[in-house]
C-alpha cells in the first residue's frame, strides 16, 4: 500500500486533531515529523507536520477536511465566551508590575543581587505605583472624583 500526503500542517495538534477527525470517518492516517518537531518546535514550521493515508483513501480525506475546514461538522454547543473589559487591562498592570518589580533583582549574570534595605523599598514603591495605575484603569477616573 503507497501512502500519499493528505495535508500538511503547521502545528502539530492540529494535525493531531485532523488525523483523530478522519480517523473517526474510518479513513486510517498517520502523523509524520510529530517527534523531530516536538523535540524542537522550531522545527514545526520549517517541515511541517504531514498527515499521511492510502492513496485509495485520498480523495474522500481531502474532501472530508475541506468540508470541516468550511465548518459543516461545527454545532452552536455551549455558550459563547466574552471577554471581561477589564481582562486586558489587568494582564497589562500584571506585567507591568512583575517587570518592574523582578527588574532589579538581576543585575548582568544569572545570579542574584543582594539587595538591601533601600532596594527592597524601592521595589515596593514600584509595586504599589503599578497596583495604583492597575486600579485607575479599570475603575476609571470617576471613582477618584
Amino acid at each position: 500500500m503507497s501512502l500519499v500526503e493528505i495535508a500538511r500542517f503547521s502545528d502539530v495538534y492540529e494535525a493531531d486533531l485532523a488525523a483523530a477527525f478522519l480517523e473517526s470517518h474510518g479513513i486510517p492516517v498517520s502523523v509524520t515529523e510529530r517527534h523531530q518537531t516536538t523535540i524542537d518546535p522550531l522545527m514545526q514550521r520549517a517541515l511541517g507536520i504531514r498527515i499521511m493515508g492510502s492513496a485509495t483513501n485520498f480523495d474522500a480525506a481531502r474532501d472530508l477536511l475541506a468540508r470541516a475546514r468550511s465548518g459543516e461538522f461545527a454545532s452552536d454547543e455551549g455558550e459563547p465566551v466574552e471577554e471581561s473589559p477589564h481582562t486586558r487591562t489587568f494582564a497589562l498592570g500584571a506585567l507591568f508590575g512583575l517587570l518592574a518589580a523582578g527588574g532589579g533583582l538581576f543585575w548582568g549574570t544569572s545570579r542574584p543581587r543582594r539587595l538591601r534595605l533601600v532596594h527592597w523599598i524601592g521595589v515596593g514603591l514600584i509595586a504599589t505605583a503599578a497596583l495604583l495605575f492597575i486600579y485607575v484603569l479599570t475603575l476609571g477616573f470617576s471613582s477618584w472624583v
